[in-house]
């Protein structure tokens, strides 16, 4: 008797909630709502399928990447050498010979190339 109650009670408040809500309005919400479903999965396969393109390209670079970037390396450190030694003989030089070399005023006429040492 009791269970039959509750089921009646069920059904009444279930009816209820029925009548709150128009079918109309239920059938356009999952329509909207498959609408962006559908959209949103394409969305992911062109982001899936652009992921793996990425992929690819970087695959098909990196070794190159890897393989410029120690070589730009090894060349920074043989100009850093080459320099250091340029340094050593024009010290040796304005050693031997004080003279050798302009004074700074006309340095800087002379030589208007940046200077690659300065980061």
């Amino acid at each position: 008797m009791e269970e039959e109650s509750i089921r009646e009670a069920s059904n009444e408040v279930c009816r209820e909630f029925k009548t709150l809500i128009d079918e109309r309005d239920l059938d356009s919400l999952k329509q909207l709502q498959n609408l962006i479903l559908g959209r949103l999965q394409d969305s992911n396969a062109v982001l899936s399928h652009f992921n793996e393109y990425s992929e690819n390209c970087f695959a098909e670079v990196s070794a190159d990447f890897s393989r410029n970037t120690r070589l730009l390396k090894s060349m920074k450190s043989d100009l850093d050498y080459i320099f250091q030694k340029l340094r050593s003989m024009k010290a040796k030089i304005l050693a031997t010979y004080p003279d050798a070399f302009p004074d700074e005023s006309a340095k800087e006429v002379l030589d208007r190339r940046p200077d690659l040492e300065m980061p």
